[in-house]
């Protein structure tokens, strides 16, 4: 697959090494050319620099690693270099005090697809920092580490779907686009709790088996959630 890569921050450099080692090629756009050169290089796998312009036009895929509040910006500015592309974003809105910066509008991957109306939006890869992303493979006591991804283009989901997994990640579909807003949310959750409490997001939520609550033989045994509002 031919990948694009706007940004030569952090998670270009994570997800994009990632997808050379599995065979993909990528270019990577840089307004700053120098910085795209040596993110190249460190890359590695052939991957090579140029504009956002350029990077937009050779992806099939064009993944927006750029921070909320560029990412419209820089976007509106390619024209029709999209026209037709997957266009992954992975950014956080998340300002001070892990506060929702999108909190009653649009989220940011809606305002990618408004600011590029003819490529089809994903949202993806932005629930953890950027170095779980260079693990190899994110796997944790045994279980890959699951992306949602949310969009509304078949598609475009397949696509993205297939890059989750070459970072050895498990993919599922969160939903529609409309749905970005929730993982963005999420996000801001997590970090809060991660940075600010020190607490571990991970068990604020049971097991799929016990999402429903206990069984009930479980509850009957007095095992299960019942017994505790004795």
């Amino acid at each position: 697959m031919r990948i694009g890569v706007l940004g030569t921050g952090n998670m270009a450099d994570a997800l994009a090494t990632h997808w050379v080692r599995a065979g993909h090629e990528v270019v990577v756009g840089g307004r700053d050319a120098q910085k795209a050169e040596r993110l190249a290089t460190r890359i590695g796998g052939g991957a090579k620099p140029g504009s956002p312009r350029a990077a937009a036009a050779y992806g099939q895929v064009v993944l927006a690693a750029l921070p909320f509040g560029a990412g419209a910006e820089v976007v509106r500015g390619l024209g029709t270099a999209l026209e037709g592309k997957v266009l992954l974003d992975c950014s956080n809105p998340v300002g001070p005090g892990f506060r929702l910066l999108t909190q009653g509008g649009p989220s940011a991957a809606q305002r990618l697809a408004a600011a590029a109306p003819e490529a089809h939006v994903v949202k993806a890869f932005n629930l953890c920092h950027e170095d779980v992303w260079r693990m190899r493979p994110p796997v944790f006591d045994g279980r890959p580490l699951v992306v949602p991804v949310c969009g509304d283009a078949e598609s475009a989901l397949d696509r993205v779907h297939e890059l989750v997994r070459d970072t050895g990640c498990a993919p599922v579909t969160a939903g529609g686009l409309e749905g970005a807003g929730l993982l963005e949310a999420t996000a801001a959750l997590f970090i809060g709790l991660w940075v600010g409490k020190g607490a571990d997001a991970q068990a604020i939520a049971p097991p799929l088996a016990y999402a429903t609550g206990p069984g009930r033989q479980e509850a009957e045994d007095g095992t299960g959630a019942s017994r505790q509002g004795l």
